[in-house]
C-alpha cells in the first residue's frame, strides 16, 4: 500500500514534529511504500517569500526575507551583526515594545546571534501579524485557527467556516497537496492532528481529498485522541474515512525516520528572551520518545487514562542510544529533545552511561518529575552525557495538595532535585498550577512565595503558572468528589470533549476571591523574577487584591 503521512498546518517552524517519522518507520517495516510531509513548515516557506509578500503589497519585506530566512537557517551567519545593531529589518509595533536595557541584559553586545535571531524572529511574527490581519485572519505562525477548534463543544464554527472559499493561504497549503498526491498516487493518506491548531488545516486538506481523489483518509494524533473519544458529529466524514484513537503498541520500539522532510526549510526562532522557552524555538533538536507513557501516571489533574499517557513501556537504554545515532546520521544534528510525558530516572541514568560507553557528544533535555532519584551524582552524570536543561511540575506547590493530587513528591524533594540539577549547570524549568479546588488564597501566596525564594536562590530559571482544568480523562475528572468538587454537567459534547466543567461539593462559587486577578498576579511576578526582579519585593505587592502574608517567608534559603 502507498501511504502518505501528513503533519497539516502549523507545529513548530524550527524543527519537525515527529509522529510522522516514527509511522513512517513502523509502517516501512510492514511492508508499505511511506511518504511524509510537513505541510506547516512548507506553507509557512510558501507564505515568507518574495513573491507572496510582493503580492500583497509588503514590498521592502519581501526584499529582505530570503535573506531573513538564511540567516534564521543557519545558512549565513554573517548577517546576524547587522540585524542586530538594528540598520537592516524594518520596525512596527513588536519592536515598540523593545527595552534596549533589557536587550542588553538578555544577550549582551550588539552583534551576538542570539540577539539577532531575535530580532529576526520580531519580523518575521510581524510578517505573520500583517497576513492575518489583512490577508487570512486564521494565519499564525504556530496555531492556525486554533480559535476554531480550542475546546468546541460542537462542530458548527468549524463547519461553517470550511463551507467558505478557501483563503489565499488555504490555496498554498492545497496546491502543495495537490502536486504531492500527482505525484505519490497514494492509496491512504493519514494526518497527525496534535494540536487543536492542525485541525483546521487537516480538514481542508480532507476536504479537497474527498472531491478529488478516492484515497482513504484518516484523522488521528493528540487532538482526535484526548478531544473524540465519544464523538457524536457524523459531519466529520465529509473530510475524512476514519478516525484513529490510541497509538501503535509497539511505536515505542521504533526509530523515528525523518527522511523526505525538508530539513533545510526550517527555521531557528528565538520568540522569547527567557533561555528555557528558547529551547522551544530555537534550533532544529530532533525529537524523540525514550519511553512510552509516563511510569508515574497517578496524578489527579493529567490525563492519565488515555493511552499515551496511562500505558508504560520502555526500551533498553541501548537501542535508545542506537537510534540517536541512526537519527544523528538521518539529520546531521547532535541536539535531542526528549518528547516524553516523564523521562524514567532509571532508564535516563541507563541512557547516559551508554552514551559515555559510546563517546558521543550530544545534547539533549525533556521533561522529568522532580523526585528525590535526581541526586547529586545522578545530575552529574546527566550534565557529563550532554543533558543540558529539564521541564517538571512543582505544581501546586504545597505538601497537603501534592499530597492531594498524588505527585509523589514534596516541596522539599522538589528543591532538592533542582538544585542538584542546577549545580549540575542543567537549566530548570518548572510547570506551577493554581485554582486546584480546595486551593485556598493563603496556600496560593505561599505558592508564590515558595517560588521568589527557588528563583532567588537561583535553582530554577524558568516557570509558568497554568490555571488547572479538570479534563474527563483525569482522576479528578472521573472522581471529582475524591478533591472536594462535583461536576456540573455529564452529558457529552457532541464535537469535542475533554475540559470539563465543575463546582465545589457544597454547590457554592468556584473560588471565594478573584482568581483571574490571583492569575494575572501570579504570571506578572514571575516573568519578573525570570528577569531577576522584583525578588526583594514581598510577594503580596504582586496582587491586585488584598491577600495574605505568606508563612513561608522566615528563611531567605529554602
Amino acid at each position: 500500500m502507498r501511504i502518505l503521512l501528513i503533519t497539516p498546518p502549523l507545529t513548530q517552524l524550527n524543527t519537525p514534529y515527529p509522529a510522522t517519522a516514527y509511522m513512517k518507520a513502523m509502517l516501512e517495516r510492514e511492508g508499505h511504500t511511506v511518504r511524509q510531509r510537513d505541510l506547516g513548515i512548507e506553507v509557512a516557506d510558501r507564505v515568507l517569500s518574495e513573491e507572496f509578500l510582493s503580492g500583497i503589497g509588503m514590498n521592502r519585506e519581501a526584499r529582505l526575507i530570503e535573506p531573513v530566512k538564511r540567516f534564521l537557517r543557519g545558512q549565513d551567519d554573517t548577517l546576524g551583526p547587522r540585524i542586530a545593531n538594528r540598520s537592516l529589518l524594518p520596525e512596527g509595533k513588536r519592536f515598540s515594545q523593545l527595552d534596549d536595557d533589557n536587550l542588553e541584559w538578555s544577550f549582551g553586545v550588539s552583534g551576538t546571534t542570539d540577539k539577532a535571531q531575535h530580532l529576526a524572529t520580531l519580523f518575521v511574527e510581524e510578517i505573520a501579524d500583517y497576513v492575518r490581519e489583512h490577508v487570512d485572519e486564521h494565519f499564525d505562525l504556530v496555531r492556525y485557527a486554533e480559535y476554531l477548534s480550542n475546546d468546541a463543544p460542537t462542530f458548527d464554527p468549524l463547519y461553517s467556516e470550511l463551507q467558505r472559499e478557501p483563503s489565499a493561504v488555504d490555496k498554498i497549503m492545497l496546491a502543495l497537496l495537490e502536486a504531492e498526491v500527482s505525484d505519490f498516487k497514494p492509496d491512504r493518506i493519514c494526518f497527525t492532528i496534535p494540536f487543536p491548531g492542525c485541525l483546521y488545516g487537516a480538514m481542508r486538506c480532507g476536504q479537497w481529498l474527498k472531491r478529488h481523489t478516492q484515497c482513504t483518509i484518516e484523522f488521528g494524533g493528540g487532538f482526535p485522541n484526548t478531544e473524540w473519544r465519544q464523538l457524536d458529529e457524523p459531519r466529520i466524514y465529509e473530510f475524512c474515512d476514519e478516525v484513529v484513537i490510541d497509538g501503535c503498541k509497539d511505536a515505542v520500539s521504533m526509530c523515528p525516520d525523518y527522511a523526505g522532510l525538508p530539513l533545510d526549510k526550517y527555521l531557528s526562532l528565538v520568540e522569547m528572551t527567557n533561555p528555557m522557552h528558547r529551547l522551544w524555538s530555537q534550533g532544529r533538536w530532533n525529537k524523540m520518545v525514550m519511553a512510552h507513557g509516563c511510569y508515574w501516571h497517578r496524578c489527579a489533574f493529567c490525563d492519565t487514562m488515555l493511552d499515551y499517557i496511562g500505558r508504560y513501556n520502555a526500551p533498553q537504554a541501548s537501542t535508545i542510544v542506537d537510534h540517536m545515532e541512526r537519527v544523528m546520521e538521518q539529520t546531521g544534528r547532535t541536539g535531542f529533545h526528549f518528547v516524553d510525558e516523564a523521562l524514567p530516572p532509571k532508564l535516563l541514568m541507563e541512557t547516559s552511561k551508554e552514551i559515555l560507553r559510546r563517546r558521543l557528544t550530544v545534547s539533549f533535555w525533556g521533561n522529568i518529575r522532580f523526585e528525590h532519584a535526581y541526586t547529586e551524582e545522578l545530575c552529574l552524570l546527566l550534565a557529563e552525557a550532554g543533558m543540558v536543561a529539564v521541564s517538571g511540575g512543582l505544581e501546586v506547590a504545597s505538601d497537603r495538595l501534592l499530597k492531594l493530587i498524588d505527585k509523589g513528591v514534596t516541596v522539599k524533594q522538589t528543591v532538592d532535585a533542582c538544585r542538584h540539577l542546577r549545580d549540575a549547570g542543567i537549566m530548570v524549568h518548572t510547570y506551577l498550577m493554581y485554582g486546584f479546588p480546595t486551593e485556598t488564597l493563603q496556600e496560593t501566596v505561599d505558592a508564590l512565595e515558595t517560588v521568589r525564594q527557588m528563583f532567588d536562590e537561583g535553582i530554577v530559571q524558568s516557570a509558568f503558572w497554568h490555571r488547572y482544568a479538570m479534563t474527563c480523562h483525569s482522576p479528578s475528572g472521573q472522581h471529582p468528589e475524591r478533591y472536594g468538587a462535583r461536576r456540573t454537567s455529564i452529558t457529552p459534547n457532541p464535537f469535542c470533549n475533554n475540559e470539563v466543567d465543575w463546582e465545589p461539593l457544597d454547590g457554592g462559587p468556584q473560588f471565594a476571591y478573584d482568581i483571574d486577578a490571583v492569575g494575572v498576579a501570579l504570571r506578572l511576578a514571575t516573568y519578573n523574577f525570570m528577569n531577576g526582579l522584583g525578588l526583594d519585593q514581598p510577594v503580596r505587592s504582586w496582587f491586585p487584591i488584598r491577600v495574605p502574608k505568606p508563612t513561608n517567608q522566615a528563611s531567605r534559603r529554602l
